[in-house]
């Protein structure tokens, strides 16, 4: 399915991704987590084309994606739900939905606007309401079932529980195990790896633009108390000893495969960059 392979990306001439080697495959969720500022954002752009590689490959199948533009890489089966939402204020629910155009395919799209509906049916009972009118939670499945009407292959996910409580954050959970069961490959980022524990088949820990290690669910379950003490605000191997902390998860070479988050919650429409 995906597979990137020593990527290197940046912006107005300075690097941020040194080299980011890892894969997802079909019906696979694998987690990117880190600190904020590690390059997650920058990767999963990468992907989708908004920002061009300075060196490296991206294949989707026996595809090269590397260095097309935008719309070329969402015809090949990328979408990309960005952090913070981004829907149109002014814009109502149906009118959302109504926007996003399927890629050109022979068969019978896989996500209809029934489909979507059927899968986030909170989204059914506002689609009278504009996007500012929608909570953080509606918005973000808004976003998600907006990206699912372009019949992706392979979805990218940029914090999708940015800012919403635990209710909203486990209905997102549910709706990437559904999506990974219709054989959709998920990419997630998130500062937050308590999110992808349990849900990701593959968690890679970026640091600094690189990552530093991958572990399969069973490893990331293992060791859930020190991914999570490695990467929370002021981990304290970090404030005691100034070393990188993230050493005791560098057993094997970086690997490759899927990763998975979570849900929904709070009030009104807030914008977070």
């Amino acid at each position: 399915m995906l597979r990137v392979e020593e990527l290197r990306a940046g912006y107005d001439g300075g690097t941020v991704l040194r080299g980011i080697t890892l894969a997802v495959s079909v019906g696979g969720v694998h987690a990117i987590v880190g600190h904020n500022g590690a390059g997650k954002t920058t990767l999963l752009h990468a992907i989708a084309g908004l920002v061009r590689p300075s060196a490296g490959r991206i294949r989707l199948d026996d595809r090269d994606l590397t260095g097309l533009p935008v719309h070329r890489i969402a015809r090949a089966g990328v979408a990309l739900v960005p952090q913070g939402r981004r829907v149109f204020a002014s814009l109502t629910v149906a009118e959302h939905l109504a926007l996003s155009r399927p890629r050109r395919t022979r068969s019978t799209p896989t996500w209809t606007v029934r489909r979507v509906l059927d899968l986030v049916p909170a989204l059914g009972r506002r689609l009278a309401h504009r996007g500012a009118q929608l909570s953080g939670g509606e918005q973000q499945m808004l976003a998600i079932a907006r990206a699912l009407l372009l019949q992706p292959r392979l979805l990218l996910l940029d914090e999708p529980t940015e800012g919403l409580g635990p209710a909203v954050v486990q209905q997102i959970r549910d709706v990437i195990a559904t999506l990974a069961a219709e054989d959709v490959a998920v990419l997630l980022a998130t500062p937050h790896p308590e999110l992808a524990i349990g849900g990701a088949g593959y968690i890679s820990v970026l640091e600094t633009g690189r990552v530093v290690a991958t572990l399969d669910r069973d490893t990331a379950r293992a060791a859930a108390a020190a991914l999570i003490a490695v990467l929370s605000p002021t981990p304290p191997a970090r404030a005691a000893t100034g070393s990188t902390a993230t050493t005791q998860f560098r057993p094997a070479e970086t690997a490759d495969v899927p990763s998975a988050p979570d849900e929904q919650g709070e009030p009104h429409a807030r914008r977070h960059r």
